[in-house]
């Protein structure tokens, strides 16, 4: 089976994964939609639009209103790359997604996640 581009896979397919992978460790949707919301600046209803539009990753992340600057301070190693060396924006910016999500999923409080107080 060929492998699929990030860029065309639906966000509307990996939003329920996101939140499943939190709630398996006692976490809650609420708290992944904050880091989403914090992340990109989309409102609960901008991102619910966005996944019943059907959004790809690369639509989801170049139409976002408003990129929290913070989330270059988003560092570390995510499947084995190291966030900060990603030259592609968009795989970028999935990654700072899933590393939040990891964060979160491990328990760490919502104000570090969120990077306040950087």
């Amino acid at each position: 089976m060929a492998k699929r581009n990030i860029h065309t896979m639906q966000f509307a397919e990996v939003y329920p994964l996101l939140v499943a992978k939190a709630e398996r460790k006692g976490r809650t949707k609420e708290e992944v939609d904050q880091i989403i919301h914090w992340l990109t600046g989309y409102t609960t209803r901008d991102l619910e639009e966005q996944i019943q539009r059907g959004s790809t990753f690369e639509t989801f992340f170049t139409e976002c209103p408003a990129p929290n600057p913070a989330r270059k301070l988003i560092t570390g190693v995510i499947c084995s790359v190291r966030i900060e060396t990603i030259e592609d924006p968009i795989m970028q910016e999935v990654r700072y997604l899933d590393k939040l999500i990891d964060e979160l999923a491990k328990g760490r409080p919502m104000e570090k996640i969120l990077r306040e107080n950087s």
